[in-house]
């Protein structure tokens, strides 16, 4: 029987596609190929995670239809890069036991939330 087999990709509506791009790759290090950014197969983070939340939910802003999770090897070194970069950082940050979470805005106003799972993950 014919399945899906994984996860395709992330797709964002931007007021300034370009300037958007240019800011990923200044300050969370995407590197954009054949105009999009790609990350190699098998990735080095086996697991990807696709949710479902209620239109009203807290949890990203109401108004955003969608939220980017990136995984990060050292969350709180990259947040704290940010920060001093002036990249809007919210200050929460928490911890589970498969991960530890924080969360940025980009300069179109999205959510994006950063990932450091756990060792061995």
């Amino acid at each position: 029987m014919a399945s899906i087999t994984g996860f395709g990709g992330v797709f964002l509506r931007a007021d300034d596609p370009a300037a958007l791009y240019s800011w990923y790759e200044k300050h969370l290090g995407l590197v954009k190929s054949e105009g999009a950014f790609a990350f190699p197969l098998p990735t080095q983070h086996p697991q990807l995670v696709f949710a479902l939340f209620k239109q009203g939910d807290a949890y990203f802003p109401p108004a955003q239809k969608a939220m980017i999770n990136l995984q990060v090897d050292d969350l709180d070194g990259v947040l704290d890069r940010l920060t001093a970069a002036g990249v809007a950082v919210d200050p929460k940050r928490e911890s589970y036991d498969f991960g530890k979470f924080g969360w940025v805005t980009d300069p179109e106003g999205n959510r994006v939330e950063l990932w450091q799972p756990v060792a061995g993950e």
